[in-house]
C-alpha cells in the first residue's frame, strides 16, 4: 500500500498548483453559464414564477438574478488571476455572492429538498458548497 500511495504521490504532485484552478474553473463556469441562460432580460419564466410567489419588482429582481450568476461566476476566474488582495477580495465577495443566489434558490425554487436527499442529489448543493469554500478560503494557500 505505501508503495502504491508513494506513486500516486509521485504523479499527483506536479499538478497540486492546478486544483484551486480544477474547483475556480467548475464554478465559474458553470455560475456564468446559469445566469447567460436567463438571457435575455429579464428572463420571463423567472419573472412568472417570482409573480406568483408574489415578490416584488420581479422583472428587476429576475435581472438581478441572472446579472449575478454572470458576475459570480467571471469574479470567482478572475479573483484567481490576482495573488494580491484585491485578488483575494474579488473571489471572497463572488464565493458569498454564488452563496447567497443558492440560498434563495433553494428558499423560492426548492424549498422542498431542504435536508433531503434530493439537495443532495443534485448540482445546486455543490453550487453552494464551492460558493462556501470560495468565500471563507478567497485565494488563501494556507
Amino acid at each position: 500500500m505505501k508503495t502504491l500511495n508513494n506513486k500516486l504521490d509521485a504523479i499527483a504532485k506536479p499538478l497540486l498548483g492546478i486544483t484551486p484552478w480544477l474547483l475556480r474553473l467548475s464554478l465559474g463556469v458553470a455560475f456564468f453559464l446559469h445566469g447567460l441562460g436567463k438571457l435575455p432580460l429579464p428572463p420571463q419564466r423567472m419573472v412568472v414564477a417570482f409573480e406568483s410567489r408574489g415578490m416584488p419588482i420581479p422583472d428587476i429582481l429576475a435581472s438581478a438574478v441572472s446579472i449575478g450568476e454572470m458576475a459570480a461566476g467571471i469574479g470567482i476566474i478572475l479573483g484567481g488571476f490576482f495573488s494580491n488582495h484585491i485578488g483575494n477580495l474579488i473571489t471572497r465577495l463572488s464565493g458569498g455572492a454564488v452563496c447567497v443566489i443558492m440560498i434563495g434558490a433553494f428558499y423560492l425554487v426548492h424549498s422542498e429538498w431542504f435536508i433531503t436527499t434530493k439537495l443532495f442529489q443534485t448540482e445546486q448543493i455543490f453550487l453552494f458548497t464551492l460558493g462556501l469554500y470560495f468565500a471563507i478560503r478567497g485565494n488563501s494557500k494556507a
